[in-house]
Formats: structure tokens, sequence, C-alpha cells
């Protein structure tokens, strides 16, 4: 969990500005600490599993990461000369960020999944490796397969491909497929999100159930909130849908969220339907 961020800023001019921000966040702002320029060791005074540091000098992230702690960058007009390209995330216009923009860059560092919304009965959140277990669960049921794809046969490929996924979808994109939980029992019901298909120029919903808990309108309570959240955080104009021919309960739930039917197509001998909603 975060508890302190730690500013290692060799440029004096931005220690004001910094400042602001700390009386900007209210009671955040006593988490944040500035150090001024950073000197080798100064980091160990911090707990390297719930600090951030922020630094706007080459050197310090240099050492920072090779230490294994959790570094982003500041980038300004004194700066634009070093190679700060090794840090994940970057921020400018200090005064302006929100307390959550910091918390979002360590809980991508440190690994912990984003919520990305709550609706009456679910919580949507990024996925994790510990999520496999559960989606091995949802995936043995043969109707849930017999419409897409199967998971590897091997759990540990499964989760390889999900470390990936995290890494690499969500580090780029900011969205993805993402883990369903039940508000109520704590448990991985699905899988829902909105993803690119090679070779389409719009996003596509793509979403499952657990066979317990299909038919109690768990798919169209996550699925409308999440092109809601589409529309609105990620400023999509339109989503698409791929039904396989023949799996007429989600044709009927791509009708119930507003999708129209625009085409079929073939993909690796398989015929889909392709459903399109305006946001």
């Amino acid at each position: 969990m975060l508890r302190k961020i730690v500013f290692f800023i060799a440029e004096e001019k931005q220690i004001c500005a910094i400042e602001q921000m700390k009386r900007n966040f209210g009671q955040n702002g006593e988490m944040i600490v500035v150090s001024g320029a950073f000197e080798a060791g100064k980091e160990t005074a911090y707990n390297k599993e719930s600090t951030l540091f922020v630094t706007d000098e080459e050197e310090a992230l240099a050492a920072l990461k090779r230490n294994g702690y959790y570094a982003i960058v500041l980038l300004h007009a004194g700066n634009k000369e070093q190679d700060l390209s090794g840090a994940l995330y970057a921020i400018t216009d200090i005064e302006e960020l929100t307390f959550d923009s910091f918390m979002l860059a360590y809980m991508r560092l440190a690994g912990e999944p984003w919520t990305i919304l709550e609706t009456e009965r679910c919580l949507v959140r990024e996925m994790t490796v510990e999520d496999v277990e559960a989606f091995y669960e949802i995936y043995k049921e043969p109707s849930i397969t017999y419409y897409m794809e199967e998971l590897f046969k091997e759990p540990e490929e499964e989760r390889e491909y999900t470390r990936e996924y995290i890494k690499k979808i969500y580090g780029f994109y900011g969205y993805g497929l993402w883990s369903i939980v039940s508000r109520g029992s704590g448990r991985v019901i699905g899988r829902a999100g909105i993803s690119w298909r090679e070779g389409f120029d719009i996003p596509e919903l793509g979403f499952v159930i657990a066979v317990p808990y299909q038919h109690q309108g768990y798919a169209y309570e996550v699925c409308r909130a999440i092109l809601e959240y589409g529309k609105e955080e990620l400023q999509f104009d339109e989503v698409q849908a791929l039904v396989q021919e023949g799996n007429e309960a989600s044709v009927k739930l791509c009708m119930r969220l507003g999708f129209v039917k625009k085409d079929i197509l073939e993909n690796k001998g398989k015929y889909y339907e392709r459903y399109v909603v305006t946001l």
C-alpha cells in the first residue's frame, strides 16, 4: 500500500510547484516528502514496497530502478537533454495533478490491479495471475468454450500469458479484458472488457460469465457499465461485438445493449455476426 511519495528533485524551480501540490492534496499531502537532489543511499530511509519515488534526474532513476524501487519521472525544461525513457510513467505540470495519478502509477509499478468500475453486484478490476485458478473453474464448463477459445491446457502457460497481458496490454493501453468479481462473495465470476481485434478499426466488447451466474442479469449489468466507461473514460464513439453463429444468448444480450447487426464474417473457419453500438 502506498504510504509515501518521495521527490528527489535537482531543479529548485520545481520545489515551489510540489509544495503547492501538497497543499492541493489536503490530508493526502502529508504523504509527500521533498528531499532535494538525489544522493546514493537516501532512498534506503524509506520502505521499498510502500514508497513511490519521483525524480527529475537520469542518474537517480537508474539507481532507483537498479535497486528495485518504484520510480517515475518529472519532466521539465531543465532536464530535456537527459535520458529518462527508462521510466514507465512521466509527469508534467505537477500543480495540476491529482493524488489518484500517483496512486495509479504506484499500483501499476507494484503489480496491484486497478479497480475499473463497480456495479450494484459486481466489481470490475484488472486481472491478476491469482485469478487464473478461477478462470479454469469457469472454463471447464463445456457451454463456455463452445463459442469461444479455451484456456491453455497447462495452467502455468495461462499464468505466463496473464503476466504478459498485464504488463503489455494494461501497461500500454490502460484497458483490456478485466475480471468480474462478485461484491457479495468476493469470487471471480467471469471476465469482460474492451480490446482491439486485428484488422478492425473500432474496439470490441468481450464477455464471459460463469454458468452458475448466468440468466441473472450479471452480463447485462457489467457490460452496460463497461460501455458507459468506454464512452466517458476512454472516449470511444463505437464498440463492436463478434458473436459466433448459433450463440443466441449473446445475440440477445447485444440487442438489449443497443447493438445493431452489421454483417457476417469468417475467421479461422468459423462464422461470426458483427454487431456495433454507437455510444
